[in-house]
């Protein structure tokens, strides 16, 4: 009963109930009108008038049924097709884009939903297309390996791809120092310090702005653009990448070219003028020609050493060096080498030792020649900034206890390498000891980067060790089978 009635009020709030009670009131109000003038003259005037008031009751009972009827085939001609469309309006609502209503009717109610059909199908589709953008821009800004953030009109971060979390996880555990109040603000807004000065800047003139923004010793790259909504700024997208390496190349790129310059101009100087001065008479006699003529082969041997030098790195470092992978005895080698430096040694007043471990020190794959050249740079390099009446010393023995690699160890008691200047001594031409001036070493500056791509090239690792005013240790561990170590 109780369902009934709410099935008989729903009714009545639909265009259907309303429509029917409207024309039941006006059948009812022209019967009422009708009995009202005509009853009274029922009786005077016809003889049956009970007959004629019978016939009006059933007038009326058909008049009412009639528009009974009449509401039933609205309701199942407009109401049931609205409440189609309606409940189909409310799935697409919740996301049911493949809802459709199914009409047999022709009339307007028909075309309405032949046309609601036609417009869900288009927005069907434009979902479907939006979707896949939206999965294009999501396997686009998953595969960029710059770091995209996009920030809100407050600075709040919004969107961001794999490579702008990991760098706003590693700069969130920065402790930014020395913060002003502005500074505290852009803080306090999640957006990272080092770029809210290009954030206000980018939100105030809204225009793209790019720069280079050091954090720590890192150097990134910044391209900015505002975002818009409705011709206002709702925030600021960033793309940022880590130039470090190129900024550091391009650095060494300049240092190459103006060490390169210094270290060939300065023969050349030397050769020009004492050329000169043969060429001008000024050697008076055969001995001072023969000592101008020394010096000019001198400078013409050091200027040759140096462009070997730079063609052997160059091939090294694009990856040509050929190195051949044969057994090698490297406790031989160091031996051999060892005894080339002993007149060296007593030439210079240095105590030249050998420590040789007496087992045999075999290297499975290696390249004799190339190791040669790595144990004779280190232990120029150490006779050259070693004093006289120092020790160096050379050893050369098994890293570990079953022999899986060598180690080659070449120790001075020279002058030693600032600590500031350890992470550095394998740049090419790289000097150490700032006054140390160019007559005083006959070196290239790049033996020591030739060592370290040979090693590289071998699958070792070189370890520096140095007190300054104390001397200097380098330790070359190479792998018995050719395998890293």
């Amino acid at each position: 009963m109780k369902g009934w009635t709410e099935k008989v009020g729903t009714l009545w709030q639909t265009l259907v109930g309303k429509l029917w009670l409207t024309i039941i009131g006006l059948v009812a109000c022209v019967l009422l009108t009708l009995g009202f003038f005509l009853l009274p003259y029922v009786d005077i005037t016809f003889a049956n008038s009970a007959a004629v008031k019978r016939m009006l009751i059933y007038v009326g009972i058909i008049g009412f049924s009639m528009t009974t009827v009449f509401a039933l085939f609205l309701l199942k001609k407009i109401t049931q097709p609205m409440r189609q469309l309606i409940d189909a309006a409310d799935s697409i609502r919740q996301g049911d884009y493949g809802t459709r209503v199914h009409l047999e009717a022709h009339d307007e109610i028909g075309e309405l939903g032949s046309t609601f059909n036609l417009m869900a199908a288009r927005l069907e589709e434009n979902i479907r297309d939006l979707n896949i953008e939206k999965e294009q821009l999501a396997g686009v800004l998953r595969s960029m390996s710059d770091a995209m953030i996009t920030f809100g009109r407050d600075g709040t971060v919004q969107l961001t791809n794999p490579g702008g979390d990991r760098l706003l996880e590693d700069w969130r555990a920065i402790n930014w120092e020395d913060e002003d109040s502005q500074q505290s603000t852009s803080s306090s807004l999640t957006i990272p310090k080092p770029l809210y000065p290009l954030f206000q800047e980018v939100t105030t003139t809204l225009e793209d702005r790019s720069a280079n923004v050091l954090v720590r010793r890192g150097v990134w790259a910044v391209n900015m653009a505002p975002l818009f909504l409705d011709n206002e700024v709702r925030g600021a997208v960033a793309v940022l990448r880590d130039v470090t390496d190129a900024v550091n190349m391009e650095k060494m790129r300049k240092d190459f070219v103006a060490n390169v310059s210094h270290e060939i101009r300065t023969p050349l100087s030397m050769m020009q003028g004492y050329s000169e001065a043969l060429l001008d008479g000024f050697a008076d006699s055969p001995e001072e020609r023969d000592e101008l003529l020394h010096v000019i082969h001198d400078e013409s041997l050091r200027m040759g050493r140096l462009v070997k030098d730079l063609l052997d790195l160059a091939r090294m470092e694009a990856g040509h060096t050929d190195i051949s992978r044969l057994p090698v005895d490297i406790g031989e080698l160091v031996e051999r080498v060892y005894r080339k430096f002993v007149v060296r040694a007593k030439e210079s007043e240095l105590d030249f030792r050998l420590h040789r471990a007496p087992e045999e020190l075999m290297l499975e794959q290696a390249d004799e020649d190339r190791l040669e050249q790595v144990v004779t740079n280190l232990l120029d390099n150490a006779f050259r900034h070693t004093p006289a009446g120092r020790k160096v010393s050379i050893t050369v023995e098994p890293t570990f206890a079953d022999g899986e690699a060598m180690t080659i160890c070449v120790a001075d008691e020279g002058h030693g390498i600032p600590a500031e200047d350890v992470p550095h001594i394998f740049e090419r031409f790289y000097k150490a000891d700032k006054a140390r001036t160019r007559a005083a070493s006959s070196g290239t500056g790049l033996g020591l980067a030739i060592v370290k791509n040979i090693v590289d090239a071998h699958g070792g690792r070189i370890q520096v060790e140095s007190v300054l005013g104390e001397g200097t240790k380098f330790r070359v561990i190479l792998p018995r089978y050719g395998r890293h170590v």
